[in-house]
């Protein structure tokens, strides 16, 4: 008769239940695990029986039989120190050094030599794994226990030591519960402020447009404009977090690691790879696909400083999720989707030397010129909706300490955000989009209306400007959002000319 527990394995970005079964049989000494395990699974085996010998348990050299765990489902690659734990007590059960009731409980982490459970990767998806599949109990290392402090509906067990967990599982003392938080939103004060940037009137509104409807931007200047400053500002005006939101990137932070340990997400993500980085970090892949910097800044900010200096074939990666704001990776196993809802802020030189358009004298080529553009393709520039323009700050503006025009601070400018953002969740109540840059055709036709003499306008200026199908639909989309920033439900000549000023021109930003 063999022991059976549950335990828990990362597939993408989701939990799944793993049953652990063990079986003994008289013979020769031999520890198996089978299953499709990894190798930091087979290694387990040393783990486990140092781990039960030190926490005073006869380990599985002192007799001899033959141990053969098997993981379930057979067919799905096992990963990883999580199954440890219940590799361990699954034993001590079989082996007739325990007799404790295992059924409807959830078992997760790694066991040090001493018996100590070290923290691991994923607990909040696995935990959720847990309960929608109708695990009463879990049983976490202690130092998840923050990140597990989200989850209702299933009583969850911080353990410091395998001994610590028997001994509760035979009633001889009580483990620690678990207690749930209240989510409250508030995220910590961040160091950059909208107050602190001097100037740039023009790109900040470019930037309050972007986080109000969830729009892609990219800055253009010189060096030292305040290209990055003002990049990383841009989470201090995005809204406040949800509970769902916090969970999920609580989530993809926790299986990538790099989640705090003991901390769950209190801010939107702000993400900024260098631009030596490959395809693969930023958009995700390898032999078993893990989520890239494109997913780590899944509702938040990806921020991409020098940006033509990214390698060519990495931008074009870009294409999918800044139109479907997903990630999909296939491979011979299968294949999977990771969320990709960002908020993307590219940064770059107008020129290679970085000397165009400042004070400083440009001594780019006509053929280096006609190089830097052209590392930036047609589809790209058309996915991103504003274009903002940074010239030089002039010195003495600078150094004005009593300038009579304070410049607003973020809390002001992201209670319009916030407002902006409540007219969008009303119109889309019913949809799966989430802000207007995310309407559909049907959606773009239903809330984007023009009225003839505005309609007028915007053919004539997409004539112009060589607009393409897709930019004309991005200007509508901006022009709803400056709409929605004004509480207005037309979309007024104004707004559609100011949305219209967010477009690049070649001839002029290169």
């Amino acid at each position: 008769m063999s022991t059976k527990l549950h335990s828990g394995q990362i597939v993408g970005l989701r939990g799944v239940p793993i049953e652990v079964e063990i079986d003994l049989v008289p013979g020769l000494h031999r520890f198996s695990i089978v299953g499709l395990p990894d190798k930091a699974v087979e290694e387990a085996k040393e783990r486990v029986s140092a781990a039960i010998k030190n926490s005073g348990f006869r380990p599985p050299q002192k007799k001899n039989h033959r141990i053969t765990v098997n993981l379930a489902p057979a067919d799905l690659q096992k990963e990883g120190a999580l199954f440890d734990f219940a590799i361990a007590l699954a034993y001590l059960q079989e082996s007739g050094q325990i007799s404790v009731d295992l059924e409807n409980k959830f078992f997760l982490g790694e066991l040090a030599l001493d018996g100590s459970l070290r923290p691991v990767k994923g607990i909040l998806p696995l935990v959720l794994a847990a309960r929608a599949h109708g695990f009463k109990e879990a049983f976490i290392p202690e130092r998840n226990f923050e990140e597990a402090s989200l989850i209702e509906g299933i009583t969850i067990y911080k353990i410091p030591r395998l001994a610590h967990a028997v001994e509760h599982l035979e009633n001889k003392t009580r483990a620690e519960i678990v207690k749930t938080k209240k989510f409250t939103g508030e995220a910590p004060s961040s160091r950059f402020d909208f107050s602190d940037i001097k100037g740039q009137e023009f790109a900040k509104r470019g930037v309050e447009i972007a986080a109000a409807g969830n729009h892609h931007v990219a800055f253009i200047g010189p060096p030292g404009t305040g290209k990055t400053l003002l990049a990383r500002a841009l989470p201090s005006i995005l809204p406040k977090l949800s509970f769902e939101e916090a969970l999920e990137i609580t989530s993809i932070h926790s299986i990538a690691g790099v989640l705090d340990t003991g901390s769950i997400a209190r801010e939107r993500p702000f993400r900024s790879p260098h631009h030596t980085a490959s395809y693969v970090s930023l958009v995700g892949g390898g032999t078993y696909p893990k989520p890239g910097e494109v997913t780590l800044a899944h509702r938040g900010v990806l921020f991409l400083d020098e940006f033509p200096e990214f390698d060519r074939k990495v931008i074009e990666t870009l294409r999918q999720p800044l139109e479907d704001r997903v990630v999909s990776i296939a491979r011979a196993r299968g294949s999977l989707v990771f969320p990709a809802s960002i908020l993307l802020a590219a940064a770059m030189n107008p020129c290679p030397c970085g000397n165009r358009g400042s004070r400083k004298e440009c001594v780019c080529s006509p053929r280096q010129l006609a190089l830097y553009a052209r590392k930036i393709s047609g589809p790209i520039l058309d996915r991103i909706d504003l274009w903002l323009s940074m010239p030089q700050i002039e010195h003495k503006k600078l150094a004005d300490e009593n300038d009579a025009q304070q410049p607003e601070s973020s809390q002001t400018i992201q209670k319009r955000v916030e407002r902006a953002r409540e007219v969008q969740k009303k119109r889309f109540e019913n949809s799966e989009t989430h802000a207007n840059s995310a309407m559909d055709i049907r959606e773009i036709k239903k809330y984007c209306k023009l009225a003839p003499s505005e309609r007028s306008i915007l053919e004539n200026a997409a004539g112009r400007l060589d607009l393409s199908a897709r930019a004309y639909h991005r200007v509508l989309k901006v022009a709803r959002t400056i709409a929605d920033l004004a509480d207005s439900a037309e979309i007024k000549k104004e707004y559609l000319l100011e949305a219209l000023q967010y477009r690049p021109r070649r001839d002029i930003f290169f």
